[in-house]
């Protein structure tokens, strides 16, 4: 299935010159959210997670759906101040600025193998920030699980170099 036909250009948003990959329009298209869905679980079944984790919010989308097929748990990243009980947290760098992502502290246990899912990898800090805040609990990365790069940012350099990083539409 060509998932790249069912996802929106979306020029000039949210500023000039960028070019925004909207997946709403995949996700409103049943047949192919059920291949992106079957193509990720496929790949992931070979990495052998214990835990899903979806950073917020589009890796929610995919996370959870991903997590029920597989017969795994699913524990969510967010940014700081969305989570009720005790967070490990990270703080990491933005173009300008500075983020912070949390994670329960019991979301998994030392030693879990984790697999990292999000939407979208583009310059690949908030997946890296994520893969660090999940070592620092003691847990192992599985891979990365993305339905779209954007190589030319090269965010695939940022994240660990051991791990396996599935894409499914690469632009």
């Amino acid at each position: 299935m060509d998932l790249k036909a069912l996802i929106r250009d979306v020029p000039d948003f949210p500023k000039p010159g960028i070019m925004y990959r909207d997946i709403t329009t995949l996700l409103k298209n049943s047949e192919g959210l059920s291949y992106t869905l079957d193509q990720m679980a496929a790949k992931a079944t070979e990495l052998a997670p214990d835990v899903i984790v979806g950073i917020e919010s589009r890796g929610f989308i995919f996370g959870m759906p991903l997590a029920y097929k597989l017969g795994k748990s699913f524990a969510p990243v967010r940014k700081s101040g969305k989570l009720p009980a005790p967070v490990h947290a990270i703080s990491y760098d933005l173009e300008y600025g500075q983020d912070r992502l949390e994670v329960h502290q019991d979301a998994f246990t030392a030693g879990s193998r984790v697999l990292i899912v999000d939407d979208l990898l583009a310059t690949g800090g908030t997946a890296a920030a994520t893969a660090q805040l999940i070592q620092q609990m003691g847990a192992e990365i599985a891979g990365f699980s993305f339905v779209i790069e954007l190589a030319g940012l090269q965010g695939r350099q940022k994240l660990p170099g051991q791990a396996s990083v599935s894409s499914l539409v690469v632009y």
